[in-house]
C-alpha cells in the first residue's frame, strides 16, 4: 500500500470520530464520514464539524453517508471504527463482501479486544488497534468541546507485520498536532489494558452512583472503591503477562484526580437508558479473572449492576438489549444524545 493520500473512512461520528476527522482532513487525506445519524450528518454537510475547548479547529466534507453499504461502494483505503463497542458485529456482517486485503482496519474504540473482532473478520494483518488519549463532548452534534487531550495516541499493526503503515499513521497525525506514536503490539495491548482500567475503575460506579467524576474523587469512600478496582484489575493484567509500573496505583489515582466536573460515556449511557459498553470495561476483567482463576468482586458487582439497570429501562422501553460478543479475545468522551434515540454509530 502506497503511503500517500489515502481515502479515509470514519464510522462512527461521537467526539472521538469528529476530533479524528478534523485532523485527518488537516492532513489533507480524502476523508468519509459515516453515522447513521440523519440529523448530526445534516448539520455537518451543511456547516462542517468545530472543534472548541483545548483545541480550537474547523473542517467541512464533502463525503457524507448514513448507510455503511453506500460508504463502501467508494472503496476507502482505511476504515476507522469510532463506533460503541456492541456495535461492531452488526457492522462486520454489513462488511462481509467488502474486500480484505489492501484495506487498514483500525479500531479506535473504548475497551479491550475489540480489535480481535475485527482480525477475525479481516485478517490479523489488516488489523490495527489505536489507542485515543483526547475526550470530548457535544456542544452541538456537529460541535465537540474537546475536554483534554494527553498525547500521544498510540497506534499498532496487531501482528506487527504492517508496521510501516503504523507508522505512516502516527507521523501523519502528529504532523497536525494530534501527536500519535507507533508502538508495537505488546506495548499496544499493554497501552489498551492501562486505559480501560482507568476507565473501568471510575465509568460504572459514576453512572451506578450518579455523580460526576469530581464528585466521585473528592469522597475518601468512593476512592476506595476506586482503588479496590484497580488492584482487581492489575491482579488480572499481570495473570496475562501484562505488567505496569510499581506506583501504577498512585499514578491512576492522581490520573482520575485531575478530571473535571463531566461524566464518563458509560456512566451517560447508563443514565440515558442505553445500551452500554459494560462488557468490554469491567465485564472483561471479570472474563479474563475466570480464565485465571482469579476471584474479580468489584468488577463483577458492577458488570452485573450496571446490566441488571440496563435490563430495566430496555425493558421499560420495549426494546431488546444489545447481545455484546462474549469470546475471549479516550478517553472520558460524552456521546451524543440526539432525538431521545438509544442507540448510534458513534463513541
Amino acid at each position: 500500500m502506497e503511503l500517500t493520500r489515502k481515502k479515509i473512512a470514519i464510522i462512527g461520528l461521537g467526539p472521538v470520530g469528529q476530533i479524528l476527522a478534523v485532523h485527518l482532513k488537516e492532513a489533507g487525506q480524502e476523508v468519509f464520514l459515516c453515522d447513521m445519524d440523519k440529523a448530526r450528518m445534516h448539520l455537518i454537510q451543511k456547516d462542517g464539524i468545530e472543534l472548541a475547548g483545548a483545541m480550537q479547529k474547523k473542517a467541512t466534507f464533502e463525503h457524507l453517508f448514513t448507510s455503511v453499504s453506500d460508504l463502501l461502494l467508494l472503496r476507502p483505503d482505511v476504515i476507522v471504527f469510532s463506533v460503541k463497542a456492541y456495535h461492531l458485529a452488526t457492522l462486520i456482517k454489513e462488511m462481509s463482501d467488502f474486500p480484505r486485503q489492501g484495506v487498514l482496519y483500525i479500531s479506535a474504540q473504548n475497551g479491550i479486544d475489540t480489535e480481535l473482532e475485527l482480525a477475525e473478520a479481516f485478517g490479523e494483518a489488516n488489523t490495527f488497534r489505536m489507542v485515543v488519549n483526547y475526550a470530548g463532548n457535544h456542544r452541538a452534534p456537529n460541535v465537540i468541546g474537546v475536554s483534554f487531550f494527553n498525547p500521544p495516541n498510540y497506534i499498532a499493526s496487531i501482528d506487527d507485520s504492517q508496521q510501516e503503515p503504523a507508522r505512516w499513521w502516527a507521523d501523519m497525525l502528529t504532523s497536525v498536532r494530534l501527536d500519535t506514536m507507533a508502538v508495537d503490539s505488546f506495548e499496544i495491548l499493554r497501552r489498551v489494558w492501562e486505559k480501560t482500567i482507568l476507565n473501568s475503575s471510575l465509568s460504572a460506579l459514576c453512572g451506578v452512583s450518579q455523580m460526576n467524576m469530581k464528585e466521585v474523587m473528592a469522597l475518601p469512600d468512593m476512592v476506595d472503591i476506586i482503588e479496590q478496582v484497580i488492584m482487581e484489575s492489575i491482579a488480572v493484567a499481570k495473570a496475562e503477562n501484562i505488567h505496569f509500573e510499581v506506583n501504577f496505583i498512585r499514578h491512576c489515582l492522581r490520573y482520575l484526580r485531575k478530571s473535571g466536573s463531566h461524566f464518563p460515556s458509560l456512566a451517560v449511557d447508563l443514565m440515558h437508558k442505553r445500551p452500554t459498553e459494560i462488557d468490554y470495561l469491567n465485564g472483561k476483567f471479570v472474563e479474563y479473572g475466570k480464565k485465571h482463576y482469579l476471584p474479580t468482586p468489584m468488577h463483577l458487582a458492577f458488570t452485573n449492576m450496571v446490566k441488571a439497570i440496563t435490563q430495566k429501562s430496555l425493558a421499560i422501553q420495549g426494546a431488546a438489549p444489545a447481545r455484546p460478543a462474549t469470546r475471549e479475545r479516550e478517553h472520558f468522551a460524552l456521546p451524543a444524545m440526539t432525538n431521545g434515540q438509544d442507540s448510534k454509530y458513534y463513541l
